[in-house]
């Protein structure tokens, strides 16, 4: 969503009504709050992932190791493109898989044979870490790198575990001077993914070389897996654990605990081409739809995660017409429905009021909290205003970073904000009312076929009200 203009912010009709809200109930608990650096990620709100490996060339899900490194020869890769395609998407982060499972870098590294160093792609001297990071810096997105622990080439297992205590030191002192490359190399990176975490050291690395990166899993873990690869998010999704499964490095949302002590935000990682990650030549059909896309957008950011999209790159190193035809479409939809608001307050108490400048028709709402103060919301409740009368048009649980509410729909003079339940006087950075005229209740639809049974348990929970999404 866009950034409120001042005068936004000054026609926007901010009012506190004490008198006519509960009061909420004030929990005594300390609260988890996010460093900067946390504050920073969480407000890019959403990111894409891009695959590409030997896998690419073997129609699979994983490098086989079959593959000659003859022919990985992408002659038509166009960093430049990826970027363009992330920003027709809106999103404002890319994550490069540098180094997946297989072990195949896609750098230029002495550290292994096994490498874009020796195959014919730019006579041996190309560098894709390098050109997408220019491509980056260009255009003014930021880049994460994907440098995945586990290494089928070496012989590392999952985490980078090796079978004997020889082959460990071996694999130890390899992976951590390709890290020491990554981390040095190419510049400030917004996110590092350990996939499925580490059991190599790397917190003395990061700290020295990326200290203001999100960290996806291992012991110096800033973020945290979603728990499934749907694009679905919890709700409630609390940005909080208990530092113990925190420590862990592999908590997920299912940990959350709004009582925990360490911030720990959740990501929400899955492919355009559900479920599968990597580009192939039978896989054009999966492409999921708009609707499917927005669908995901509801449950991973209108709930309070992060979203990352992956779209695969080709054997040629181009995102496929298909997919970029799809993510600029989403793109556009996602502004249509959320760049103007109709009205947008903020304040600080139990009770908010949006007075809009003429009764206006409404179907969503988007609320934010001021994280930088933790996450203080508990329970609110939406209410609209119709010639002078308050009616309930839809109530929830958590906030954090953001909330986009599906109402009933109605015409309303203006929109009342009611926190029911806080661990602390509730800050909000925003409430904006808007007509999508696609609630969020009808925006898309995942089919079970795409759906793991965590995803699907998590995409079909109503508990908390036939309203919610």
């Amino acid at each position: 969503m866009p950034k409120r203009t001042r005068r936004e912010i000054l026609k926007a009709g901010l009012a506190v009504s004490a008198a006519a809200a509960l009061p909420p109930v004030a929990l005594s608990w300390s609260l988890a709050l996010p460093s900067r650096q946390q504050l920073v990620w969480q407000d890019l709100e959403f990111g894409m992932f891009i695959h590409l490996s030997p896998a690419t060339w073997q129609n699979h899900e994983f490098d086989d190791l079959t593959t000659p490194l003859s022919e990985i020869n992408p002659t038509k890769l166009d960093t430049d493109q990826w970027v363009d395609t992330a920003q027709a998407l809106g999103a404002r982060y890319i994550v490069f898989v540098a180094k997946h499972q297989g072990g195949f870098c896609m750098w230029q590294t002495h550290t292994t044979e096994y490498s874009i160093r020796n195959t014919p792609w730019r006579g041996g001297r190309g560098d894709v870490l390098a050109e997408i990071a220019a491509s980056c810096r260009r255009k003014g997105i930021p880049l994460g790198v994907y440098v995945g622990a586990r290494d089928d080439h070496f012989g590392a297992g999952d985490g980078g575990r090796c079978k004997t205590p020889e082959l460990q030191r071996k694999y130890n002192e390899l992976y951590r001077q390709q890290l020491t490359e990554v981390f040095s190399r190419y510049g400030e990176l917004i996110e590092i993914w350990f996939d499925g975490s580490t059991i190599v050291p790397v917190t003395d690395l990061i700290g020295r070389y990326q200290p203001n990166a999100a960290v996806f899993q291992s012991s110096a873990a800033t973020i945290r897996w979603v728990g499934n690869e749907d694009g679905v998010a919890p709700y409630p999704c609390w940005n909080a654990v208990r530092a113990e499964k925190g420590r862990t490095g592999v908590a997920t949302s299912r940990d959350a605990d709004p009582d925990g002590s360490m911030w720990l935000p959740s990501e929400v990682d899955v492919s355009i081409r559900r479920p599968d990650w990597f580009w192939s030549t039978s896989n054009a059909n999966k492409v999921l739809t708009v609707d499917q896309l927005m669908s995901i957008y509801y449950r991973s950011v209108g709930r309070g995660a992060q979203l990352l999209l992956n779209i695969p790159a080709d054997r040629d190193g181009l995102l496929p017409e298909p997919d970029c035809a799809t993510a600029a479409a989403f793109g556009k939809e996602l502004r249509r429905r959320f760049g103007h608001p109709l009205g947008v307050a903020r304040g600080t108490g139990s009770s908010l009021i949006l007075r809009l400048h003429r009764p206006a028709r409404i179907d969503t709402a988007v609320i934010q909290e001021e994280i930088s103060k933790g996450e203080r919301v508990r329970s609110y409740r939406i209410e609209g205003q119709v010639n002078g009368s308050w009616a309930t048009l839809a109530e929830g649980l958590s906030i954090g970073h953001k909330r986009i509410q599906s109402v009933r729909p109605q015409t309303v003079d203006a929109l009342r904000l009611l926190i029911t339940k806080s661990a602390a006087t509730p800050v909000i950075r925003s409430f904006a009312a808007f007509n999508t005229k696609e609630p969020a209740t009808t925006a898309g639809f995942l089919p079970n076929s795409i759906l793991t049974s965590a995803g699907a348990e998590l995409y079909a929970d109503s508990r908390f009200s036939s309203r919610q999404t």
